[in-house]
């Protein structure tokens, strides 16, 4: 049985993340990157979120992978013709990919994360299932740029991508990580799930929902940060407003003050006004046309998509 390596590509230090979170708060219109939503709170919250009513889009690509599993691990294979790596971005437990492994049957399974410790658990987990198959753990903000090492995988890959993460990059940003995918594959696919439109109402109650878990979600990012920064947020100050963008074709999360506040931290503070926000997220929406226009400016070929019964969530695989 091949041991688990972990391999850690840049600093993913608390210092390092903190001076990140520092500048976005620092901005003119204070930001704060997505990433920082996710500690192990965060983390457990959007696992009750994507349980909700309102939140359809977990289980529709469950639906998607049960239903046409088989068939989009053929066709991949088919498209890649040769033994080729998984390497799934975000992997967090690595839950989707075990459901797939069977199916594709990869040379080698790449799980990247920028979270490192919760990588280990998982990995370990999937070891027991898979005793055979050389699994690597990498530490990475692929957000960042997306690339890795030739010795780490000279590919070709499939380039695994669940989820609807790719909303959180606005288009510019979303068609350079894409280019950054077709590298990486080297000869190989993608595999992507992206949120398709929808009505209005729907997508906010989505990011709104009536039990305010979503509510709970963006707000337990201002502790992230007290602890991250060392900053005195006081998360009672402050609520979580989610709206959608008509112009921009996305759903924005923001949390704004009640009232005019300071926020310190060692070394520096910010001043909000009464209703000032911090910009804490955006989820893009794609028509299934525009999403493959995207691809195919990205270098990508023949895109085909999986829906669900509604059409409102797809898979798409690309070579």
């Amino acid at each position: 049985m091949p041991p688990v390596q972990f391999h850690i590509l840049e600093s993913l230090s608390p210092a390092d993340l903190a001076a990140q979170a520092r500048a976005g708060l620092l901005q003119a219109a204070a930001t704060v990157s997505p990433k920082f939503l996710y500690d192990a709170l965060g983390s457990r919250l959007f696992d009750a979120i994507t349980a909700l009513d309102e939140y359809g889009l977990t289980r529709a690509e469950a639906m998607i992978f049960a239903s046409a599993g088989a068939l989009i691990a053929r066709e991949t294979r088919a498209r890649i013709g040769r033994p080729f790596d998984l390497v799934d971005l975000g992997a967090g437990d690595c839950a989707k990919a075990a459901q797939l492994i069977p199916l594709l049957r990869p040379m080698r399974y790449l799980a990247l994360d920028i979270a490192v410790e919760h990588l280990q658990p998982a990995l370990q987990r999937l070891r027991h299932a898979h005793p055979e198959l050389p699994l690597l753990g990498i530490g990475t903000d692929f957000s960042a740029r997306l690339q890795l090492p030739p010795t780490l995988c000279p590919g070709p890959a499939l380039v695994f991508y669940p989820g609807s993460s790719i909303g959180n990059f606005d288009p510019q940003a979303a068609l350079r990580l894409l280019v950054q995918a077709r590298e990486l594959a080297a000869g190989g696919a993608l595999l992507i799930g992206v949120d398709l439109l929808k009505e209005k109402a729907e997508l906010e109650a989505a990011y709104d929902d009536a039990l305010g878990v979503t509510a709970a979600f963006n707000l337990n990012l201002l502790r992230h940060l007290n602890r991250l920064v060392g900053s005195d947020f006081d998360p009672r100050q402050w609520r979580h407003l989610a709206r959608w963008n008509d112009k921009a074709g996305r759903i924005e999360m923001h949390l704004r003050a009640r009232q005019a506040l300071v926020v310190r931290w060692p070394g520096g503070e910010r001043h909000f006004a009464a209703d000032e926000g911090i910009h804490t997220e955006n989820a893009y929406k794609w028509t299934l046309p525009a999403f493959a226009e995207l691809l195919r400016d990205a270098g990508w070929r023949q895109p085909r998509p999986w829906c669900d019964e509604r059409k409102g969530f797809a898979v798409v695989l690309a070579n």
